[in-house]
């Protein structure tokens, strides 16, 4: 029988009460690995993960991102046939996420079997040869990398075509919602497609379903592409003056010279008042971006950098 090692959840199989150390045995010993094999690669093992200092620490006092690096380095150097990793690594930081992707890739080279359980378009094109689509565990797809990646962002922009309001798939109290986002191009007309370098306005429906005034209310609207964020826009960073929503309205967040290469991006919204979350609205809108000429050269991105590009004023000097 094959051993496995899973990240699926974060630290699985860590004895909370347990040191760094002891649980890298225990982590080895539940994977068939005897205590000879554990020790050859315990100090390959402590170097990946980064926690010299904090070996003899009982592991319930580490930080997340701790935690989460002890566990992958165990579980990747214990030399499973089948290694499970979910997106438990978005906790660490991008070096780190770089070191993961890169021994993950060396497992595979070595003739293992990587499962690898993630939302990152540009981690699954750059690790993986075939991907499977699941949805509410039905298997919607089962092809190349790349051809499953356009299903699910087919699959996405089909959710986004319904009517905010009739969304359920939300999270937050609900006593104020987002019903409707629309994209408006000059002159506040709405448009289809946003251009790059040129203004463009988010305006975001509100409906509050409590006859009630709200302060200190948040809202912020994300942009990704392929699962990764390229932009947060958020009231709080921009304005210390109050946010206030009562009845029904729209708020609009204004984008000059809108910094993004050709691609089809999707919306996330959000809003809180008093700190507790209302609403959050996961791919609530898709905004398609064509290429404008941001940089007045004709030339935005070197070829095969579309949609991976935030567009920064910028200049040199020699």
């Amino acid at each position: 029988m094959a051993a496995s090692a899973s990240l699926l959840e974060v630290g699985t199989g860590f004895h909370p009460e347990l040191s760094g150390r002891e649980n890298i045995y225990l982590n080895g010993t539940i994977l068939g690995m005897t205590r000879l094999e554990i020790k050859q690669k315990f100090d390959e093992i402590v170097a990946f993960a980064e926690v010299e200092k904090y070996l003899d620490t009982p592991v319930k006092r580490y930080s997340s991102g701790m935690y989460v690096r002890l566990a992958f380095a165990v579980a990747a150097h214990l030399e499973p046939e089948i290694l499970v990793v979910d997106e438990v690594l978005a906790v660490g930081d991008a070096q780190f996420q770089k070191k993961c992707l890169g021994k993950m890739g060396d497992v595979a080279r070595e003739g293992r079997t990587v499962l690898f359980v993630s939302h990152n378009m540009a981690a699954i094109q750059n690790l993986c040869r075939r991907a499977i689509l699941l949805s509410s565990g039905v298997i919607e797809a089962d092809a190349t990398a790349q051809q499953t990646i356009d299903i699910y962002l087919g699959s996405i922009q089909n959710s986004i075509a319904l009517d905010l309001s009739a969304r359920t798939d939300r999270q937050g109290r609900g006593e104020i919602l987002i019903k409707k986002i629309e994209l408006l191009g000059e002159g506040y007309q709405p448009i289809n497609n946003a251009i790059s370098g040129q203004d463009v306005i988010v305006r975001l429906y509100y409906t509050a379903n409590k006859k009630e005034v709200f302060h200190n209310c948040r809202i912020s609207v994300s942009i990704h592409i392929n699962g990764i964020a390229h932009l947060l826009l958020s009231s709080e960073l921009v304005t210390n003056d109050e946010l206030v929503i009562a009845g029904e309205g729209f708020v609009d967040c204004m984008i000059p010279e809108l910094p993004l290469s050709k691609g089809e991006y999707y919306l996330n919204s959000f809003i809180e008042a008093n700190k507790t979350i209302q609403d959050w609205v996961e791919r609530a809108a898709v905004l398609s971006v064509i290429d404008g000429d941001f940089y007045g050269t004709g030339r935005n991105y070197p070829p095969g950098w579309e949609g991976l590009t935030v567009l920064v004023k910028h200049h040199w000097k020699w």
